[in-house]
């Protein structure tokens, strides 16, 4: 008799995770280092040239740089762009901005890709616990990452996660509609697509060594955008604040582990 097999998220050795761990350290690190430059009267080109700077030290290449034409080695996203800022030097940081960095590496040719949201400054509080939303519900989704989960299951937690800070902070939260996470290996994107939201116990199963960038995206307003004229900027169409939290992770016999650690 014949069976299929089931569909798997691909899934790395535990040497080729310590290989990515190593590309996603690097990450970690040009992102303490952006977050570190970020002051008022810093522009967002000013915080590209520290990350490129951090990345090729370590002796990595940034992933970003001239992705599909990309020009940044970050995407640097400041109030309303959700994603996929482009570093200018006419986007100047300003006292209570929202600044969302994503900054990828490629080290031996493997991949880390990380995002975290920050304030310049002092922070609104609806744009305070919007990040720390956004953050909670990326927690959500690694806590997913097991062995023998399904794909879904980490859209539904991400979901839950999102809901459960909802009622924490007695607002609600977009989840940006058309965007979410993504295989990763030896390269950035890779198949499948991880949505930030919907029903449990559908798609591919997780096995130890399955890696994913989990990134759930929210909003103070809606879940709609726009891409602007430059063709990568991604801006919410209320003009509502977003943030932008994300770790590449891995499935382990112990747990998840984020493979794009921060140091402190």
């Amino acid at each position: 008799m014949g069976f299929r097999k089931r569909k798997r998220v691909p899934f790395r050795s535990a040497g080729e995770l310590d290989a990515m761990a190593a590309a996603g350290a690097v990450v970690g690190a040009a992102l303490v280092a952006v977050r570190a430059a970020s002051k008022p009267g810093v522009s967002t080109l000013d915080l590209d040239e520290v990350a490129e700077t951090v990345i090729r030290e370590a002796g990595a290449v940034p992933s970003f740089k001239g992705y599909h034409g990309f020009p940044g080695s970050i995407c640097s996203s400041v109030n309303e762009v959700v994603v996929h800022g482009i570093p200018s030097a006419d986007v100047v940081l300003a006292e209570g901005d929202l600044v969302s960095i994503d900054c990828g590496a490629v080290l031996d040719g493997w991949h880390g890709d990380s995002a975290w949201t920050f304030g310049v400054g002092e922070l609104s509080q609806a744009d305070a616990e919007l990040s720390e939303a956004t953050r909670l519900s990326m927690e959500a989704g690694i806590a997913a990452m097991v062995d023998g989960a399904r794909l879904t299951d980490i859209s539904h937690a991400i979901e839950l996660g999102t809901r459960a800070a909802e009622k924490r902070f007695g607002r609600p939260f977009g989840i940006v509609d058309g965007y979410g996470g993504h295989g990763i290996g030896r390269e950035m994107h890779m198949d499948p697509f991880l949505a930030n939201e919907g029903e449990p116990g559908k798609g591919p199963l997780l096995v130890i060594g399955s890696t994913l960038a989990i990134e759930p995206m929210l909003t103070l307003g809606t879940v709609d955008t726009t891409v602007l004229g430059d063709d990568w900027t991604v801006v919410t169409d209320d003009g509502s604040r977003a943030a932008h939290w994300e770790h590449t992770v891995a499935v382990t016999a112990d747990g998840p582990r984020i493979l794009t650690p921060r140091p402190h």
